[in-house]
C-alpha cells in the first residue's frame, strides 16, 4: 500500500504528459545570451569588430529563412502532411549547417585577418565568445532537428502527437531570435574599431 501511495504522489506531482515547451532551456539560454550581449555593450561601448558585412548579412539571411522553413514543417505536421514536414526540417538541418559553416568556417577565418583574435584583446573575446556560443547552439538545434526529422521518417509523429517538433521549432525560433539580437551588436551598432 505505501509504494502505490508514493507511486500516485509522483505522478500527481510529475507532469506525465511533455506539453509544456522547453521553457526551462529557453530561460536559461537566454540568461546566458543576454550576459553576453550587455558584455559586448559593456566592454566595447560604441564601437564594433571589422568585421566582414556581406558575410554576416548572408548567414543572417541564411538563418531567418530557415526559421521560416522550420514553422512550415511544423505547420505541415500539424495538418498531417509529413513529406512537407520532412521537407521543411530537412531544408532547415541543410540551412543550419550553411550558418554553422559560414560563421566558424569563413567568418572566423576572416575575422583573423582583420586581426580580431581572441588572445589580442576584449574586441577578439567577445566576438568568439558570441559567435562561438551562438553556432554551438545552432549545431545543437540542427543535431535536435535531425532526431526529429529520423523520427518522422520512421512515421512516429502524427497531426495529433507531435509534441517533439514543437519543442524543437521552439528551440529553433529562439535560437533565430538571438541571432537577431547578435547581429547588429556585431555588425552594425557602432564605429569600427
Amino acid at each position: 500500500p505505501r509504494a502505490s501511495w508514493r507511486s500516485s504522489r509522483v505522478s500527481a506531482t510529475w507532469p506525465t504528459s511533455p506539453k509544456a515547451p522547453p521553457s526551462g532551456v529557453v530561460l536559461s539560454d537566454s540568461f546566458v545570451f543576454g550576459g553576453l550581449l550587455v558584455s559586448r555593450f559593456n566592454l566595447l561601448g560604441m564601437t564594433r569588430p571589422h568585421l566582414n558585412q556581406l558575410l554576416g548579412l548572408a548567414v543572417t539571411v541564411v538563418l531567418l529563412v530557415s526559421s521560416f522553413f522550420m514553422n512550415r514543417a511544423e505547420t505541415s505536421i500539424a495538418h498531417g502532411d509529413k513529406k512537407g514536414f520532412l521537407n521543411g526540417t530537412l531544408i532547415t538541418i541543410i540551412l543550419g549547417l550553411l550558418f554553422v559553416i559560414g560563421v566558424v568556417g569563413l567568418e572566423w577565418q576572416l575575422a583573423k585577418i582583420e586581426e580580431v583574435i581572441a588572445s589580442k584583446d576584449v574586441v577578439g573575446g567577445i566576438f568568439y565568445m558570441m559567435t562561438g556560443m551562438h553556432a554551438f547552439h545552432v549545431l545543437t538545434g540542427v543535431i535536435l532537428l535531425f532526431t526529429v526529422w529520423n523520427k518522422g521518417r520512421k512515421g512516429l509523429y502524427t497531426a495529433e502527437k507531435h509534441w517533439g517538433v514543437e519543442a524543437a521549432t521552439v528551440y529553433w525560433h529562439f535560437v533565430d531570435v538571438v541571432w537577431i539580437f547578435f547581429y547588429p551588436a556585431l555588425y552594425l551598432i557602432g564605429a569600427l574599431r
